[in-house]
């Protein structure tokens, strides 16, 4: 790929290549914008067919992260690490540290986090060498595995988009479609039983479904049965990209709303539903409560004031449905410029990320 002009074309700041040759760590970091402050995304370890594609999954996802961070109301820009291997077979302590040495060379322009193929004790292996790291144990003082607070985020905004497409917030009685059943869609369905909705769920692991057919009353359906279900909501919780051209002449839904990301395979996807009369709840801003969680570490994790934060997620898909109304724009374009005005509005007295390292991990 021609890297300079992508980076020129989206705006990026900084890509950094990381090689430490006696651990196998081959990793990139990808920082887009800092205007808002430190570039703020996850590390994630993938087995990636070629460079080219990790350098593009870098860029993507580090700009992604602009965005949540942004339409969160956060003081963080975006950034993201990914890590190529296998992270079943290639991890090693060394690697890690090695890794947190390169970030702590960027003296606070990003911050890493858990993410796909990483986990809490690999984030305390990066803390070993450098403060610049979240989600690690609570025994530092973290706040510990954000999949229940981004279920208590997408289940506040569920109920926001079902006031824009039903007139009231409360879920009693409303049938929805779980596509995906782990971590965080698993206290989602908890969430949702104990308001009285009903459930309907699938996963391909059989015993994620039985759990929750047994723990909620639930009823399972087979995995390509999920999206033409007569539903109220659908609820993707999985794989990305499944709002494309075969599963929306499926949909009898008139909300969709859950915590995958990347949910529209393309633009044009969001037109249509947008035509359809169908309330999409953004997922980067629907899913942003993990995030904002985490980005509370920076200030000495307070759980009472991440969650007053988290709960802004409602607020914010009532507002970006009201710029989708106003407008008469696609909630997923609505969103995006929720986002950008604001980093236009503090761009205009500051402009790339350069806070000294005390007031950073002082929280000023």
């Amino acid at each position: 790929m021609e890297i300079f002009n992508y980076m020129e074309k989206y705006d990026y700041e900084q890509l950094v290549f990381c090689q430490d040759k006696a651990s196998g760590l081959r990793a990139i970091i990808a920082i887009h914008d800092t205007t808002l402050g430190p570039a703020l995304g996850g590390a994630r370890m993938w087995t990636y067919a070629t460079e080219d594609q990790a350098i593009e999954d870098a860029l993507r996802l580090a700009r992604g992260m602009t965005y949540k961070n942004a339409a969160a109301g956060l003081n963080l820009g975006g950034g993201k690490t990914v890590i190529i291997g296998d992270p079943f077979k290639d991890k090693n302590e060394e690697m890690f540290r090695a890794l947190g040495r390169f970030i702590q060379g960027l003296n606070g322009r990003y911050i890493t986090a858990e993410d796909v193929g990483t986990t809490v004790t690999d984030m305390d292996l990066i803390h070993e060498e450098t403060d610049y790291v979240t989600g690690i144990s609570p025994t530092f003082g973290s706040s510990g595995n954000p999949s229940p607070v981004t279920a208590y985020g997408v289940f506040l905004g569920m109920k926001a988009a079902a006031k824009e497409a039903f007139g009231v917030d409360h879920l009693e009685g409303r049938t929805v479609a779980v596509q995906g059943l782990g971590n965080v869609a698993y206290t989602l369905c908890e969430y949702l039983h104990n308001e009285g909705a009903r459930l309907v769920v699938t996963d391909i692991n059989k015993k994620a479904v039985e759990r929750v057919v047994k723990d909620f009353n639930a009823v399972a359906v087979e995995p390509d049965e999920i999206y033409k279900q007569d539903v109220d909501i659908f609820s993707p919780c999985a794989l990305g990209a499944i709002i494309n051209d075969d599963t929306i002449p499926q949909l009898k839904a008139k909300v969709i709303a859950g915590s995958a990301n990347n949910q529209l395979k393309d633009s044009k996807h969001g037109q249509i539903i947008h035509e359809l009369g169908i309330a999409y709840a953004p997922d980067y801003v629907i899913n942003a409560g993990g995030v904002i969680n985490v980005a509370d570490e920076l200030y000495g994790y307070n759980r009472e004031r991440a969650m007053k934060r988290v709960e802004t997620i409602y607020d914010s898909i009532l507002k970006i449905f009201d710029i989708s109304k106003q407008e008469n724009i696609p909630t997923y374009l609505a969103a995006n410029r929720l986002a950008e005005e604001r980093i236009a509005r503090v761009s205009k007295s500051r402009k790339h990320f350069l806070r000294n390292e005390k007031n950073i991990l002082n929280g000023r």
